[in-house]
This record gives structure tokens, sequence and C-alpha cells, in this order.
């Protein structure tokens, strides 16, 4: 066993992982238990929460370390499991877009192919939904019969077992279901919620699948001890992503990127923990750094192309300072958001400003009544400013204190007195998009074209990638300034279709005070991207071009790829609610559209319409 480390090492460090690390070695290394559940926030007793009946998480927090300021990067599963399994940034791989296949650089590693290599046995119970195309290598089982107990004799394990009873499927309380452990009319609602009904069932039907997923993790541990490799196993428990209910999961705050995670250590393995059993960690953490970390505690070579900092282990590691947070499509509606958050504060930008947060979610509307029941009040005229900005075009900057706001509702970025903190986490926030060469500003239509035969990865490494020119026109669109506007206009005629497409988007938040803009934005209809021309359509729509608009969106509906086909559909519905096009012509537009998810969903809730 010695050798085979040894060797496994050597080739590990000639194929260009380089970083050695200084966690167990040989054949005394730990087992990893990691446990994850779908869909909450820290809606545990012991993250305080007094509505939460969660003994089993809670004693084990008794026995390990919780962390305060853990997140999950982006907001929604498939794009945070991107960040997971690959110790990257989805962003920076091309994989920020919930549900989207898309293919990454040959040489690059999950993290159980790096640990299977060092000698562990390593399984997944049940979910992979990884968002990466073209998968290489496999767990040694996957499934819902994969077990460590199959290993060899002797063999440290890495077993995964994922707890799917909390996902929003099935959080929304059933029709008739009147029997809860937390009544109702004792739920403590979140300031941006309205008081109705059925948002207070549905959050009371939320704790009870919370307490079934605890069960489950009681389960799993008593298993364990049953097995006799409770002493010898480091246990992680964590969420996904943020909670299920609306404006958690999707959403960039805490309420959708904030996740418990607890990490207990036997006594064998606690000279490996950041502090004593009981104790909280305070430094911010986030799903990129979870697979360097588990290399730490395992003794493996963390790859080159990792972008995580190991927060566990032996080698001393400077603790972070912030997280770098993504959001971009959520189910068939697009936006580009990005964030950092300390331990005190979250600066989130709005790239979309234009876009509410509450976007018709088809998914979400058919599973959680409260989706519907809240979005009821608002057009009924019953939501207070704080509800009713989730369904309100965004601020482009927020900043939030966490402590005194912890439902993240009054936003400092216009005070005087937060200018410098305003100004330092902006530059924080474009130093991460450009030091990651984040490929969330690339429309998803353009990825095929721009890349070619490369990843988009490996295309946004390229100087032929002009990001900080991107990223600057990319900022001024969010401020919203008429003063902007030449320079929009200039950008306009440059040869790249990114630089085109922001700065069309710049016009289009404009609106009407646009029109300066319009010779050029008419030439845009002929553009060779259909994603630049989407988006001179539309806001063409707001200088007394409707015509022309519908008929360039109706030509991208009928010839475009499946993502220029999805920003066609999305181009189509705001197009309808701003009044540019009549509801009886999209429907005509969308009928007998076939497309594979997401592209399927836009017509359906077109044709839905009364």
């Amino acid at each position: 066993m010695k050798l085979f480390v040894l060797l496994t090492a050597g080739l590990l460090l000639l194929s260009g992982h380089t970083q050695e690390v200084s966690g167990a070695t040989g054949a005394n290394r730990p087992n990893i238990l990691w446990i994850t559940s779908e869909d909450n926030s820290p809606y545990l007793g012991c993250y305080g929460d007094k509505l939460a009946n969660t003994p089993n998480l809670d004693k084990l927090a008794t026995e390990g370390v919780r962390y305060r300021n853990a997140f999950s990067n982006a907001p929604v599963c498939s794009a945070a499991r991107s960040t997971l399994i690959s110790g990257m940034y989805a962003s920076s791989l091309g994989t920020q877009h919930h549900r989207s296949q898309v293919k990454i650089p040959a040489g690059f590693k999950m993290y159980f192919e790096l640990l299977q290599q060092a000698g562990y046995y390593c399984t997944n119970n049940a979910k992979t939904d990884y968002n990466i195309a073209a998968k290489r290598g496999g767990w040694d089982v996957s499934g819902s019969k994969a077990h460590y107990r199959n290993r060899r004799d002797g063999q440290p394990f890495f077993a995964v077992f994922n707890l799917m009873i909390s996902h929003e499927g099935q959080a929304g309380a059933k029709a008739g279901k009147t029997e809860f452990q937390v009544s109702p009319k004792n739920i403590k609602l979140p300031p941006y919620h309205p008081d109705t009904p059925v948002i207070r069932r549905d959050w009371a039907n939320y704790y009870d699948q919370m307490t079934q997923m605890d069960g489950q993790v009681g389960k799993l541990l008593s298993e364990l001890e049953k097995e006799g490799l409770a002493d010898n196993t480091i246990v992680f428990y964590y969420g996904d992503h943020g909670g299920a209910l609306p404006r958690g999961k999707r959403n960039i705050h805490d309420s959708g990127t904030r996740v418990p995670l607890i990490i207990r250590f036997p006594k064998k393995w606690a000279r490996l923990a950041p502090a004593m059993p009981g104790a909280w960690a305070e430094n911010p953490v986030s799903f990129v750094d979870f697979a360097p970390s588990v290399f730490n505690l395992c003794g493996v070579p963390i790859p080159k192309n990792y972008q995580g900092i190991p927060f566990l282990g032996e080698d001393g590691t400077k603790p972070r300072e912030h997280v770098f947070l993504y959001r971009g499509r959520m189910d068939e509606r697009y936006d580009t958001v990005r964030s950092i958050r300390d331990k005190e504060f979250q600066y989130i930008r709005n790239y979309s400003p234009h876009r509410p947060w509450g976007q018709h979610y088809s998914y979400t509307f058919n599973v959680m009544p409260c989706m519907q029941s809240w979005l009821d009040e608002f057009t009924a005229g019953r939501c207070n400013a704080v509800q009713a900005a989730f369904w309100q075009p965004k601020p482009g900057e927020e900043l939030y204190q966490i402590s005194s706001d912890p439902f993240e509702v009054r936003n400092l970025a216009t005070e005087s007195a937060e200018a410098a903190r305003l100004a330092s986490m902006r530059a924080i926030l474009r130093t991460e998009i450009l030091t990651t060469r984040d490929t969330g500003f690339i429309p998803e239509g353009m990825f095929k074209q721009l890349a070619g035969s490369k990843t988009i990865h490996e295309y946004a490494q390229s100087p032929a990638y002009p990001l900080e020119q991107i990223l600057t026109l990319a900022d001024e669109t969010t401020e919203r300034d008429p003063a902007r506007l030449p320079g929009f206009i200039a950008a306009l005629s440059d040869p790249h279709p990114v630089v085109r497409y922001w700065a069309a988007t710049g016009c289009l938040i404009l609106k009407e005070n646009a029109a300066p803009a319009k010779t050029k934005l008419e030439e845009l209809l002929a553009d060779r991207s259909a994603d630049v021309r989407l988006v001179a359509a539309e806001s063409l729509a707001y200088l007394g071009e409707a015509e022309a608009a519908v008929k360039s969106v109706a030509a991208v509906l009928k010839s475009g790829n499946l993502h220029e086909v999805l920003a066609a559909q999305n181009t189509l519905d705001f197009m309808w609610q701003a009044g540019h096009v009549s509801l009886p012509e999209v429907k005509r537009m969308v009928a007998g559209t076939k497309l594979r998810e997401p592209g399927d969903r836009i017509p359906t809730y077109f044709l839905e319409q009364p």
C-alpha cells in the first residue's frame, strides 16, 4: 500500500499536480462521509432556528465544528455541483447556467477521480447533476445501491449520500394537508414574504421536510457507528444551496447561497480540525474550497487548475476574507448576477437590472403554491415595498450588513456612509471576475460560435476574449446613466459580438433615453449574432419600432440554436409585458414549438395565458 501511494503521488506530480499537502499518508488515512441535503439554508436548531426540530444535526454540531459563513457559490443545484465536483468556479468553466451540459477541458479531473488514484473507494448515492457534458471516468459505484461497505478490506472510502426530502419539489404543502409539527400560525415569516395562509402552510410543510431530512441524517450516522467506522471517519454535512421557498433557491442573497456546514472529526483525526467540538468557525468558505480541503485531509496533491483554497488540514492555509458568488440562467430564465460576501457584508452587482428577481419559473410555480400566492398579492397591490421588490426591476448594486439586516432588505449601496466600503467591494468583485476569466458575460447562444472546437473555458482563457473591455461596459450598463450612451453607441460598432451585445444591453436598460442610438440599433437587426439582434430588437421596441423588433425575434425563433431560441422566448415575454406585442401574436409565434428543456417551458407558459 505504501508503494502504491508513493507511485500515485509521483504520477500526480508528473501530470501537473504540484501542490504538496500534509494531511494523512500511507494506509493510515481518514474515511470521508459526505452527507448533502437539498435546498436548505441553516434552518436547524443548532443554527439558532427556534422552530426547527433537528435533533440529529443538533447533536452532530456538539460533536463537530459549525461554519457560520459557508456558501454554495451558485444558488441552484447543477451549477453548485459543477463547482463541487470540479474544484473550479462554474463561471470559469462556463457551467453557471442551470442544466446546460457544457464541455470542460479533457485534462481537468473531478475530485473523486483523484481520490480514486490515491487509493480511495469512492461512491455516490445517488444524485449526479454536475452540469458537465461528456463525463470521463466514474465513481466506483454511483446509484441508489452505492455504499462504502462494498470496498476492499482496509481500503479508505469517500462516500456521498444525497438527501432529497427537503427539495423544493416536496417543500410545497399538498392540498388537504392539515397537520404540521409547527402550526402555520406560529411561523415567523421573513419580511419579504407577504402574510397569506398559503405561504404559511408551505413554510410549515418545509419544516416538516427538514425534520424528515434530519431523521435520514441520523440513520446514516447510526449506520456508520454500527459498521465500526465512526472512529476513523470525518463526517461532512451541508446543504447544496439555500432554502427551497421563493427568494431562497435561485437568488444570490444569503437566503439562496448560505448553507449549513457541520464537520465532525473523530479523536484520531482531531489534529486536522479547525476548532474544538461544539465550536463555531467564522471564516468564509464556499463550495470551490471543499475538494481542496478533502485533498488536504487525505494527503492528495491539489491540481493546479483547482481554484479553491483548502480550509482544513495541517498546511496552515490563510483563511479566506470573502467568497465569490454567481448566478446565471435559472431554469428557462436568463439573468447575470455576481457577488462578494465576507463575514459582515454582501455586495451584489446586477448585470440584468432591467429584469426582476421574480421571473416566471415554470417548475417553481407548479410545485410551490406560495409562489403564485406571492405573485397574486403583488398583482393585487397588497405587497409593501420590501415584498414588492422581488417582482420589480433590480437595483444595479446592492450592499447589505448581515448582522443588522439578516434578510437583506435594506440596500446600503446608495448611502454615503458606505461609499468607501462599496468602492472596495466593487473592486474586489472586479478582480475576481477578471482573475477567474468569468465566462458569464458571454451570451449562452454564442458559446459554440466563439469557442469552435475548444471548450468555452479554453476560449475565455485566451486573449480573444476581451473581458476587461466587456466588464467595463457591463458595469456601465448597471448605472442606468444616460451620460453613458455615447460610449454605448460607439461600442455598437465593435468587431467583437460580446462587446456589441453589452452595448445594446446598455441601450435597452435606458429604454426611451437611448433614442440617439436608434440608427445604430437598426443596423444591428442584421448582426451576425442572434443574441445581439435580440437585444437590439427589444431596445428598438421602446423607440417606436415594435413591428421590426417582433419580426427580428420571430426570425430567431425559427432559425436559432437552442439557447438563442430560449433568449428569443424571454425577449418576447418582456416585449409582451411592455405592451410591444399582443398575446394572440405571441401565441401564434410559439405554437408548435418543440424543444428540449428548458426551451419547452416558456411556450407552454404563453399558451396557458388567458
